[in-house]
This record gives structure tokens, sequence and C-alpha cells, in this order.
């Protein structure tokens, strides 16, 4: 009997859309901020999954340009009917405060690898926006409700409203078919037919260690839906000692040999709360009950972090690459860029082969232009490498190893100019927007320069090596539970990143050489 190790997506893959095509099955993810929009992974097994394509590569279907922290993707859906894959997606430019905008849309292709088309705007009236497609060929647009007003439950209920495939906009009446449970929150809906029945899936809880899965359903699309008995059909909440906590958001698939399986969100703390890998993603073998409610395999209503698989053969898929020689002229599908495309104005592997050249932008305090290549976070024990020749001519310039969170929270070990060492190596912290210097007394250095970051779960040491000699420490053991949803006073949703950057403040492009990026899991946390 072959198993299923959960979570099957490590790191920042958050917000599972599960969709199964014959024998081939994806699963969607939110990116936030990242660039390009959309994580699409596939298997044909459940057990081996590798990451195939991102849907929004261009700025025309997604211009992320000066959005907050925690904006962008929230909460793709992926469907397929009539030979053609369907897109659902949020942008959401504004999220702190009363209001919220959140600005739905939709994109088409006949192939998972695109081409994507254009966005057709849907609506704003909320967020995690998803598609059904009923057996009579209609089409209906579910996604929660934001009401802003004071006084009232600001996750006002599931609201429903038909989309129009011909007029290609959203047609009819909206009506609000599902108003939530006592677990409140009410948001991340998928609709699904069966033996009769519209089954009304829901997260509930918030997204995180409260987070759950509700299940509603209705003889009719528009309700009135009947909750569960046993609501919730999954959670975390009750037990702290799970591996997989914060369970919820999720998503369903009927399997080609007839099994259930169900993809969710959840969080694997390293320390305390602190989550650093991000939100991920797990599968849960699940079954109907004689009188029609979905549970969980294994007795209870809590995630297993081994699981059944199902009865297909096992198909391996290739391991990826430690290192990136940067020898192709396009980025690594792993790596990513932060709001903006990889374009010619600031990024190239052809000017200089072999190398990543980074023009420097803005800092990394910026929500518009970084100079930023990043890969997720996805083991709490990783080795993170990196040769950079740059030559900067004031301190406004600089370039090196990031670790990466978000605007508020990051870790670098960057090559500046110092007035008085000349070319010189030292470490900025940011913690919760508060900025800091980690090394009193910055280190010189000439030529080439090797960074290296070593992580273990919360802990990380940063290293140098100059003309080839040994690993040097430079700074302190730094602790890193800041780069995670659950530090400060704010509420945010994705996780670590392990990159490259270079900024010029002055404004004078001034560039660095990356000769490799390695990355190296050096041990299964």
């Amino acid at each position: 009997m072959n198993m299923i190790s959960n979570p099957i997506l490590r790191g920042f893959n958050p917000d599972p859309s599960f969709l199964r095509v014959g024998e081939d099955y994806y699963i969607a993810t939110s990116t936030f901020e990242w660039f390009p929009g959309v994580q699409i992974h596939h298997s044909k097994d459940l057990i081996n999954w590798t990451l195939i394509t991102h849907p929004l590569t261009r700025k025309s279907q997604l211009n992320m340009e000066g959005n907050i922290d925690s904006g962008g993707i929230w909460a793709p859906c992926l469907t397929y009917s009539d030979g053609l894959f369907y897109l659902i997606y949020t942008d959401v430019k504004s999220r702190q405060g009363a209001y919220k905008d959140t600005h739905n849309y939709l994109v088409t292709a006949s192939d998972i690898y695109g081409p994507w088309s254009e966005p057709i705007y849907l609506n704003s009236s909320g967020f995690d926006p998803s598609l059904f497609h009923d057996e009579d060929g209609r089409k209906w647009l579910v996604n929660q409700l934001w009401d802003f007003r004071k006084g009232t439950n600001s996750f006002a209920g599931i609201v429903i409203q038909e989309y129009s495939r011909r007029e290609q906009k959203l047609v009819g009446a909206r009506k609000n078919i599902f108003k939530g449970t006592n677990l409140k929150l009410t948001e991340g809906p998928h609709l699904y037919k069966r033996n009769g029945y519209y089954y009304l899936m829901t997260a509930e809880g918030g997204t995180g260690y409260e987070h759950a899965v509700s299940m509603a359903r209705s003889t009719s699309l528009f309700g009135p839906y009947e909750v569960d008995p046993r609501n919730p059909m999954l959670t975390s909440v009750n037990d702290s000692g799970l591996l997989l906590q914060k369970a919820g958001h999720a998503s369903l698939v009927e399997t080609h040999t007839n099994e259930w399986y169900l993809a969710h969100l959840c969080g694997r703390p390293v320390k305390e709360r602190y989550c650093i890998l991000g939100r991920e993603t797990s599968l849960q073998r699940v079954f109907w009950t004689e009188d029609g409610w979905l549970r969980v395999d294994g007795g209870d209503n809590t995630p297993k972090e081994n699981i059944q698989s199902p009865s297909i053969p096992v198909h391996p898929v290739s391991s990826v690459a430690i290192k990136d020689e940067f020898d192709d002229i396009n980025l690594n599908i792993h790596l990513n860029t932060l709001r903006i495309p990889a374009v010619s104005s600031w990024i190239s592997l052809e000017e200089r082969p072999g190398y990543l050249r980074l023009k420097g932008m803005e800092s990394l305090s910026s929500t518009h232009r970084q100079s930023l290549v990043a890969r997720r976070l996805q083991s709490f024990y990783v080795e993170v490498e990196t040769e950079v020749e740059f030559e900067p001519e004031h301190f406004q310039q600089m370039a090196g190893l990031v670790i990466y969170y978000d605007t508020k929270d990051h870790v670098y070990l960057h090559i500046t100019h110092d007035e008085d060492l000349g070319k010189s190596l030292g470490i900025i912290q940011t913690k919760a927007g508060v900025y800091d210097e980690l090394v009193e007394n910055k280190i010189p250095v000439s030529g080439s320069v090797k960074l290296k970051a070593s992580i273990e779960r919360e802990q990380l040491q940063f290293y140098y090596s100059l003309k080839g000699k040994e690993w040097l420490k430079i700074g302190p053991l730094i602790d890193i539970c800041h780069l995670s949803d659950e530090f400060g006073d704010y509420i945010r949703f994705t996780g670590t990143f392990v990159g490259v950057c270079v900024q010029d403040l002055s404004g004078e492009k001034k560039h660095a050489d990356f000769d490799y990026f390695s990355y190296k899991e050096v041990e299964e946390g």
C-alpha cells in the first residue's frame, strides 16, 4: 500500500483548488504579491507533484505594481469544462481597515500550459471567487461577500450569480445563498453536485489556528442550505499536538478510480505558533456516509500526516536541481519576482551569459519596483548560496542574499560601499518595519564574493567566502520567527522566500552579476 506524505506542497502554497481532468490532477494555489501569478502543480498519482506552470505571466493579466503586502492573488479557482480550463482569481488592492478592494477576473486556456487569455473582469463584491459548471451547461460564480459597514458581519455570506460565456460577463441578479455557521468568517466557497444535492464547501474560522472546513447541502442551487450535523468536517482546532495545524480552505476531487480526496490548507509551526514556511497544502482521504455527508478517513475530523494513496500506479517525478547556473535565457520556474514581471529593463540572463544580471531599483520596503529574484523556503533545514560580482560606488547601492517575508520583515546579507572601508559586507534586519544593522563593523571585501545562509528551523546563520577560501561566519545567529504570518499585530498570508536582490537608491541602476544560485534542503524537518 502506497502512502501520501503531507504536506504534499510544502512552503507557501495556500488555498488549494483541486482539479481532475481524465487521469491528470492539478492543484492551483495563491501567490499573493509574487509574480508570475498562480502556481499550478500536476500529479498522476497524488503522491508526487511537480510545479508545471504559472498562468498569469503578463502585466495585462496581473498588474500588481503598488499592491500592498499580502495583496495580489488570493484563492484562485481552477476548473475544466467544454474543452477549456477556467481560472478565476482575485487581485486584492487594499485589505486593511473597513474596506477591501478585491477585483475578480477570469482567464481561460485550451491547454494547461497556455497560452492563457486576457482577463475578463467579473466583480469586486468580495474575495475567494469560484466557478461552478452545472449539469445543464449553465455556469455560476460564487464568492464571499464583504460588508464594510459598522455593526455588521463583515463576512456577509456566500453570493451566487450566473456567468454568461457568450456575453463574457455576470448576468442576472446576485443572491446570498449561505450566511455561514457559528464558526463565522465564512469564505472560500466551492460548489459540487452529487446524488441530487448541491454541496457548498466553505472555509470558516479564519485562516489561522481556528480554521475549519464546513459543509452544507441543498436540493436547490439557491438554498436553503442544511449544515452538516457534525460540522466542521475538517479542523485542527482541538488538538495543538497535530503536525498539521490551521486545516481549512479545502477543495474536493473524485479520482478516476472512484476514490475521494480533499486538498486543504495547513501550517507547521517551528516554535510556539510561528510558521516560517507559510501556509502549505495537504491531502486527506475522504468518503461519503450513507446519509450523504463527507467524512475524513481515519475516524475523526482532524488532518492526518500520512494517508493511503488511491489505487493508481506510482508515477515518479524528477527531482528539482539544487544549483541553478543561470545557463538558460529564462528564469527557473521556481524563481519569482516581486509584484512586477521579469523584463529586460532590470533583469537579464543574456547580457552576460551564465550570469543573472540585476539592475538596482528600489528598496526592500518598496511595494512598486524591486530588483529581487527569490524562491519559496520549503524545508526547515536549508542551505542557500550564491556568488556575486558587484562594485558599488556609494552606500545607496547594495546587492546580496536576502531572506524575505515582506516589506516589513526581512534579513539581508549585502555588499555595499562604506566611505572608510570601501566595498564591504554587512547585515540588515528589518523587523516589524524597524531597520537595524546586525554587524557593528562592516567587513571589507574585494572581487567576487560568495554568500551563504544556513537555516535550521527558526535560526539563521550567514556566511561569506573570498577567493574560494573557507566559509566564515558573519553576524549573530538570527531568530527568524518574524518571517511568518503570526508575527506582529497585522494580518498577513504569505511565507518566507530566499533569493538575491540589488538596490540602487540613487536611481543610477547599478547592476550586480550573480554566477549561480544554490538551494539545498539539508534535512527534512
